[in-house]
């Protein structure tokens, strides 16, 4: 049984190789490398619920990387969905925070469109509810998708779907019950929607769900160089880690970095819930000109399979930069690839890395893919565990617990990303600056506690049973 650190999954990734018969399917860009495991085809009864069961339960047991964590007295039997018996299987995992939901069964052929080519359908918005006031909002818009053609942009609030308004939706049934009211993200279907700008006018605009691709870094604003009092700071947005075309999306951005001299970064990684490790392997070799060959992170599977244990280095990237400051912006869906950049370059940087704004998810462990193309079924198990250089990695309760710094900032979803003006970006640019910030978790001074009202709690739409693009792009729609 080999494992190696190739391009996978949702928020981490590795290849798991076959073992035995079966093809392995998939592939990915990036080195080549299969997306998963095959495990082959199989008679009709393959693809029966309980088959698909027995193999999704022989999988874990090889290869889950808390062993001692599953519940092997579930009956799979009581459970009418492949998923369902795996949530149950992990329960113990989940209890102690280990597993939030990380191990899921999702289709080989969704995934590998995502993945090649962003290729998703929908109306092409990033959403979040706040619960207490019962309203929606766009934090942001992908430029080739239908909402954004309507003008709907970070800032503006859903109002009504349908005739009906969110807050009644709201009420009745939660966030769920706008997601039900949206309808699925299958092109051609059209939905009326009542939207509030951020100047306070309404308008209603009919929108059609269509196939577009989901582009991991703007063009509006996703890389850009901002003036900080003469100083030059580079700002990248990367929206995910999984769509392949990252790599040369940051390659490019990094070329002007390079050509302006650049050594400060803001890694805005706000919204960004993971993805591929080779996309993450070339940012960090892009922020890290001369340190080829010293440790980027390492990959820590369990104990039967510690074999396949590898440790990933820095290599050279022609449009590298040598960042001597970064701040990651981050809040509570950032996760797993976003966590292992920020963390990898603790060792190198110490004071000089913070993490701006809230703290993160906590997703210190990556998910290798199984499939079986009989039945299109791709298996994400949780595997393997991510350390830096000084093997941390448990940070489980978020990036906050371990970074060197930190600076408390809110998302304003009024400005722009990337405005120097947005809350988040402009604490940034004052820790890389020098200036003072406030640490999070710290409580506000006086003054500032009185200066500004509390800022609204909001959180990312999901929908119960997400598509492989909403498990990677927490809150598309």
């Amino acid at each position: 049984m080999g494992l190696g650190r190739t391009v996978l999954t949702a928020l981490l990734a590795t290849s798991l190789t076959a073992c035995g018969g079966g093809d392995s399917s998939s592939g990915t860009g990036g080195g080549g490398s299969g997306a998963g495991g095959g495990t082959g085809g199989g008679s009709a009864d393959t693809c029966s619920l309980a088959s698909r069961q027995d193999w999704a339960f022989a999988q874990l047991d090889e290869t889950y990387l808390f062993p001692t964590l599953l519940d092997r007295t579930v009956n799979r039997a009581s459970y009418s969905s492949v998923q369902g018996y795996i949530d149950a299987l992990v329960a113990p995992a989940r209890a102690q925070d280990r597993d939030r939901f990380f191990t899921y069964i999702t289709s080989i052929a969704e995934e590998n469109a995502l993945i090649n080519s962003g290729s998703n359908a929908g109306l092409g918005i990033r959403l979040a509810y706040d619960q207490a006031a019962r309203r929606v909002f766009v934090l942001e818009a992908f430029e080739s998708a239908p909402a954004f053609a309507q003008g709907i942009d970070r800032g503006s609030e859903i109002v009504a779907i349908g005739g009906q308004t969110v807050d009644a939706l709201m009420s009745s049934g939660g966030p769920q019950a706008v997601v039900d009211a949206l309808g699925p993200n299958d092109a051609g279907v059209t939905r009326q929607l009542r939207i509030r700008q951020p100047n306070g006018s309404e308008v209603t605009a009919s929108v059609t769900k269509a196939e577009y691709a989901l582009d991991p870094i703007s063009d509006r604003y996703g890389a850009q160089i901002i003036d900080d009092g003469g100083t030059k700071v580079g700002y990248v947005n990367l929206r995910t880690f999984i769509i392949d075309d990252a790599k040369r999306q940051l390659r490019e951005a990094f070329a002007v970095f390079r050509s302006e001299g650049v050594t400060r970064i803001i890694l805005d990684f706000r919204y960004n819930g993971g993805g591929l490790l080779s996309v993450a392997d070339v940012l960090g070799d892009l922020l890290a000109e001369g340190r080829a060959g010293q440790v980027f992170s390492k990959t820590v599977f369990r104990d039967s399979l510690s074999s396949s244990n590898e440790t990933q280095v820095f290599g050279t990237e022609a449009n590298a930069i040598a960042a001597t400051r970064i701040a990651v912006i981050g809040t509570e869906a950032t996760a797993s690839a976003s966590e292992l950049v920020a963390n990898a370059f603790i060792p190198y940087l110490g004071s000089n890395i913070a993490l701006i704004g809230t703290d993160t998810f906590g997703k210190p462990v990556g998910q290798i893919a199984r499939d079986r193309s009989a039945c299109d079924d791709r298996l994400r198990v949780v595997a393997f565990r991510a350390v830096n250089a000084n093997d941390q990695g448990d940070y489980y309760s978020g990036l906050a617990s371990v970074m060197p710094r930190t600076c408390r900032a809110d998302d304003d979803i009024t400005r722009a990303l990337g405005d120097p003006a947005e809350a988040s970006v402009a604490t940034a640019l004052d820790f890389l600056a020098g200036r003072s910030c406030t640490a999070i978790g710290a409580a506000p001074s006086p003054v500032a506690a009185s200066a500004q009202a509390a800022p609204a709690k909001r959180e990312l739409l999901m929908p119960t049973a997400p598509s492989p693009a909403q498990i990677e792009i927490p809150g598309l729609q």
